[in-house]
């Protein structure tokens, strides 16, 4: 469903129609992260609007082009007149003679435009245009789509993440708590230590409550975000053995020239610009005359009757052929109205491409710092996990063996259960950062290389 560009998508809306919208999800099929996004596309009402805008504007193009050609028109008549012939009394008892005459007049019509100073041009340049931008908006449509997947799905991701740390600091609890009553069994505890380590038990079991809700409501969001039945149910290929991106393949001015020359609402709004102008080139031509060619040919049929006897019948060939020049002199300022407008709407689109490349420059800018500080995350967070792992071991031997205190332990504990989370956090960090370097520079579902690598680049060593 998805063209690499403005022209393709609104080519393949003119002659194509959207695939038929996936009502279910297999409940035991664990859906990768393409197959969620394919399912967004075909669900997502945004889309199938995108894509019926992208045909009407192929419609609009074809209504504009058909003003390069003639007009031909059949009109067929049928009459009946009566009138008044006034006749002097001498030839006529009344002075008058009433005739009726009924017709049959079968006639072709043809008006062509042979010259108009530019302004079908215009119309065609601008419904082009208007195309363009509707294939382009089609194609950010789609991206939008599959950026909210992406997210919803590495969400889901996050929380399966945050679970299982849930659940190995549960099992870290209960170990403690073991360990101080075994301490209480031998005589070298007491009983507030005990407690406090069931405390702890107590409070990671309520975290694990939480991080079961937590998943399972993301489970429900990433449902509703590919456009199927909102379900608890949906199972996903999270590829936990999957390389994490460690580098950036492009530096920040190549991203910034990337996302210029790629991004679809960019592409849109320059389309949108020279609509606008062209709009200009169609207010202004109004100002010049138009050359018309108007003809028509009729096959006449008259028999006409009086009340003083017949009249001769007729049936011929009738036409008329006028070239003419149609120069609007005045019209209470409409021209010059209409030309301020359009010229006001091309400042206004201009003033729209400004803004929209400003904020695209800010965009890039955030996602690749966002995703080096990621990076940086990534990697204090796997220190601090093996750091905090060795520390709440080296603290619960040493508690055993009456070195240490329980709060010693308790406190290496909760380091611990913290360094899980920010393992997790981090790890979703960077894959949601490389997802929103790809979205900011425009490159996502589209052929260019990522940019970012599983391995560190030479830049970046």
């Amino acid at each position: 469903m998805v063209a690499s560009t403005p022209q393709a998508a609104a080519d393949c809306a003119a002659h194509a129609t959207p695939e038929t919208k996936i009502a279910s999800l297999d409940a035991s099929h664990p859906y990768s992260l393409a197959e969620l996004i394919d399912i967004g596309e075909h669900n997502n009402p945004t889309t199938r609007i995108a894509w019926e805008r992208a045909k009407q504007s192929a419609e609009s193009l074809g209504i504009a082009k058909s003003e390069y050609f003639p007009v031909l028109a059949g009109i067929a008549a049928f009459g009946d007149s009566r009138s008044i012939s006034p006749f002097p009394a001498a030839l006529v008892s009344r002075g008058y003679t009433m005739v009726e005459v009924p017709f049959v007049q079968p006639e072709v019509t043809l008006d062509y435009i042979l010259f108009d100073f530019g302004k079908r041009e215009a119309k065609v340049d601008t419904a082009t245009a208007q195309k363009l931008a509707a294939g382009a908006n089609f194609i950010q449509t789609n991206q939008d789509v599959a950026f909210q997947v992406a997210t919803a799905y590495y969400n889901l991701v996050t929380a399966e993440e945050r679970l299982q740390a849930a659940r190995e600091t549960l099992k870290t609890a209960q170990t403690t708590q073991d360990a101080a009553e075994a301490q209480l069994a031998n005589g070298r505890s007491t009983m507030p230590d005990v407690l406090n380590a069931r405390a702890e038990t107590a409070q990671a079991t309520f975290d694990l409550e939480s991080a079961e809700g937590d998943e399972m409501v993301s489970r429900v969001l990433l449902s509703e975000a590919i456009g199927v039945e909102p379900t608890p149910h949906i199972l996903i290929d999270a590829q936990e053995n999957a390389p994490l991106p460690q580098s950036l393949t492009l530096s920040i001015e190549e991203l910034i020239d990337r996302a210029i020359a790629s991004r679809a609402d960019l592409a849109a709004q320059a389309a949108a610009i020279r609509a606008a102008g062209d709009e200009v080139r169609s207010a202004r031509a109004d100002y010049l005359p138009k050359i018309v060619l108007s003809a028509a040919a009729a096959q006449t049929s008259l028999w006409p009757t009086s009340d003083s006897g017949r009249l001769g019948n007729a049936s011929m060939p009738t036409w008329s052929a006028t070239l003419g020049v149609q120069w609007r002199i005045f019209d209470g300022g409409a021209r010059k109205h209409a030309l301020r407008e359009a010229e006001s709407k091309r400042r206004e689109e201009q003033d729209k491409m400004a803004d929209l490349r400003d904020r695209t420059t800010r965009e890039v800018w955030s996602a690749y710092i966002g995703f080096r500080t990621s990076v940086q995350k990534e990697h204090a967070a796997v220190a601090l996990l093996t750091s905090a792992s060795t520390s709440y071991d080296a603290s619960l031997e040493a508690y055993k063996y009456g070195v240490r205190t329980l709060v010693d332990v308790v406190t290496a504990q909760r380091q611990l259960a913290q360094a899980r989370l920010s393992s997790v956090a981090a790890r979703s960090g960077l894959f949601l950062g490389a997802v929103d370097l790809e979205f900011t520079t425009g490159n996502l579902l589209r052929s260019q290389p990522p940019a970012t690598a599983t391995a560190p680049h030479e830049e970046n060593k």
